[in-house]
């Protein structure tokens, strides 16, 4: 057995922390690598060590085979843990390291190959005898083929990359009209993910539930499992809540399920942590003969706090202890107590297509994160003055509740995720506590289509409410009265029952907003927003103000519907107000009407949403279109999106070509400002 003594973590940002805790916690040295972009990274100012190695893109970096080893020998680390994505399930780069005699922390180069390719692994499943869902697995790829072979498994189908994860690459397809397009849109996004378009075509299961078990194996032959986890709710096959044990789950069914994990990780002598993923029947019961094979993933997941929670291990130790040559628990010894939920808490905007929202985290309260006491753990990669970059996953916290049942562990998820006060960046954490709040959910009625289903979950858009305007005008009169008192304080300048007029100016969205108080007494304020008829605000105990030197101890609740319990939180910087409630978030800004010009009038322009990378310009000058016509097609974030034409009209001018580079705000099409006849 070799003890390993230093361990590179070839990741970044969450589960490079999450490894180095571990590391510290058996003794061992770690180290970070990092990018341009991460250079002042949570997980490089954590590390023992830490080494750059490239500029910011992915490509240029953390997936630079011969820039991670160069690390290994510059640092003298002996192991390397990959975490997951990146080259976490990259033979090559496993072999590589063998060779160098560096250790990898994850399964042999044989195991990967076998399971990293869909296609491959599911025929090996099918001889090993583990259920695989029909389909077409085969090499030609030629586009009417894959199209027939959709007609002969019947809509709806999947297509999905057969390399990689994490929803890339994978369209569901509802008729054969729809195929082609959508291939093409597959396969582009595989490409540009994976480095590899090919597909595979799989039959669409009706109220699928994706049910996935976590195994281990050793170098001693000796494969185990720690139970199941339901990752059912998905938003275009992303994972957003993840939770064990499945909901629903028998003892009959659960025997059967991860007996065939367990039969294919032995199929192919898998080493390390790896998980089996399943698509499971959830139009009733779960029944013995209601799951299918999916796919192995030959890494760590991104939701195994969930298993270590109801486990009590820790499965990043497991994995340097299998590294290392010592033999796993036996399955006996493994028990499961208790029930937990994992939410991913993202900095993206739900209500605009869940974009990702990019630039720096003002602040984040960490006061009360991983309180074992309280119900909940948070495992993150950022704090405070942090940035969410262009060029990797905007992921900023993974959330987990936990509990004696399924009940108490949703609570203490949802108390968790409203204690995450994130200022500066659109988050989904109000989608989130939506999600969890839905009766469905709480039932365990769920399957991949729950949010697809409910476009509700997205939330009421606190912004275009006149009652936060009305908020953030008495806030301002307030900080600008100098004194800690009460809105309704004798000293501040007002007068109860007497008028009070004053006129402040915001803008959301390109759009002003007019806002004059009327009038102030002990238990409301009468305000109107952009001349309309004036409303009154209740004046409440309850709000409190968090950074600044504003102190108020009133507060009116404008949107009720929003709210279950908790306090406003309001911070203050600069010429922006943000509010955070209940996992609603709001930022406005302050607008100075005499110091701005007015703003163009909109509908004539499509802009870039955020910086990235353009795929195809489908219209040239003078070509007409329609309202909604898919104009322009981008990728950011790893990820594909379409701009529509904003209204009828004719092409003005296209500023944008494939494989350009745009930034945030870049005017990519114009309209004639009048329509040809």
């Amino acid at each position: 057995m070799t003890k390993i003594k230093k361990i590179l973590i070839a990741n970044r940002g969450e589960i490079a922390v999450r490894v180095m805790k571990t590391c510290r916690k058996m003794g061992i040295g770690s180290v970070a690598v990092y990018s341009d972009a991460d250079r002042k990274a949570l997980h490089v100012r954590m590390a023992d060590e830490a080494v750059h190695i490239g500029a910011s893109p992915a490509a240029e970096s953390y997936l630079v085979i011969d820039k991670i080893i160069e690390a290994c020998k510059s640092s003298g680390a002996d192991a390397v843990h990959p975490g997951y994505g990146f080259l976490s399930e990259n033979p090559k780069f496993a072999r590589r390291l063998k060779k160098e005699g560096i250790t990898f922390i994850g399964p042999s180069p044989e195991s990967m190959e076998a399971m990293g390719l869909k296609d491959a692994a599911k025929k090996l499943m099918e001889k090993a005898g583990v259920p695989v869902t029909p389909g077409y697995h085969g090499k030609d790829q030629d586009a009417k083929l894959l199209k027939a072979k959709a007609g002969m498994i019947g809509y709806p189908v999947l297509i999905k990359a057969i390399a990689g994860g994490g929803g890339k690459g994978m369209r569901k397809v509802e008729r054969a009209d729809d195929f082609a397009d959508a291939l093409a849109s597959c396969m582009r996004e595989a490409k540009s993910a994976f480095g590899d378009d090919r597909v595979l075509i799989e039959k669409y299961i009706l109220s699928p539930r994706h049910i996935e078990v976590q195994v281990f194996g050793d170098t001693h032959g000796n494969i185990v499992h720690m139970f199941e986890r339901d990752c059912s709710l998905q938003r275009r096959h992303q994972k957003v809540i993840e939770e064990a044990p499945a909901p629903g789950m028998t003892d009959t069914v659960r025997k059967a399920m991860t007996d065939a994990a367990c039969e294919a990780a032995q199929a192919v002598n898998y080493v390390g942590a790896g998980t089996v993923e399943f698509i499971v029947d959830g139009s009733g019961k779960l029944r013995k003969d209601g799951f299918w094979f999916m796919e192995m993933n030959t890494r760590l997941q991104v939701e195994h706090p969930v298993t270590e929670m109801i486990t009590g291990l820790d499965l990043v130790e497991l994995q340097i202890k299998v590294a290392q040559g010592e033999k796993l628990p036996k399955q006996g010894e493994i028990k499961m107590e208790g029930h937990a939920i994992e939410a991913r808490l993202y900095a993206e905007d739900p209500r605009n297509e869940f974009l990702p929202s990019i630039g720096k985290i003002i602040s984040i309260d960490t006061e009360n994160w991983s309180n074992e006491e309280g119900g909940f753990r948070v495992d993150t990669g950022v704090e405070a003055n942090d940035g969410v970059s262009i060029y990797y996953d905007p992921m900023i916290a993974k959330v987990i509740g936990y509990g004696d049942t399924r009940y108490i562990a949703n609570v203490n998820l949802r108390f968790g995720i409203c204690d995450i006060e994130v200022v500066g960046l659109n988050t989904n954490s109000h989608f989130l506590v939506n999600c969890v709040d839905k009766q469905a959910f709480r039932d365990g009625n769920i399957s991949t289509g729950f949010i697809q289903e409910r476009p509700e979950l997205v939330g009421t858009d606190i912004r275009s409410k006149p009652e936060l305007f009305a908020l953030a005008a008495l806030v301002l009169k307030k900080k600008n009265s100098n004194n800690n008192h009460s809105l309704s304080f004798p000293h501040c300048g007002w007068r109860l029952n007497q008028a009070a007029r004053n006129i402040q100016y915001f803008t959301l969205d390109g759009k002003n907003k007019k806002v004059e108080i009327l009038k102030i007494t002990s238990s409301y304020a009468t305000v109107s927003v952009d001349d309309k008829p004036p409303f009154k605000v209740y004046l409440t105990a309850g709000l409190k103000l968090r950074g600044g030197d504003l102190s108020i101890d009133s507060l009116y609740d404008p949107i009720p519907a929003l709210i279950y319990y908790g306090e406003w939180e309001i911070f203050i910087r600069e010429d922006y107000i943000y509010f955070l409630r209940n996992g609603a978030y709001a930022k406005v800004e302050r607008y100075n009407p005499e110091a701005n010009a007015e703003t163009a009038t909109g509908g004539n322009t499509l802009t870039a949403p955020m910086p990235g990378k353009i795929i195809a310009a489908n219209v040239k000058p003078g070509d007409a279109v329609k309202s909604g016509d898919k104009l322009i097609i981008m990728e950011a974030m790893k990820m594909e999106m379409s701009l529509e034409a904003p209204r009828d009209g004719v092409v003005a001018a296209v500023n944008c070509a494939a494989d350009a580079l745009v930034a945030d705000g870049d005017v990519l099409l114009e309209l004639e400002t009048e329509r040809k006849e």
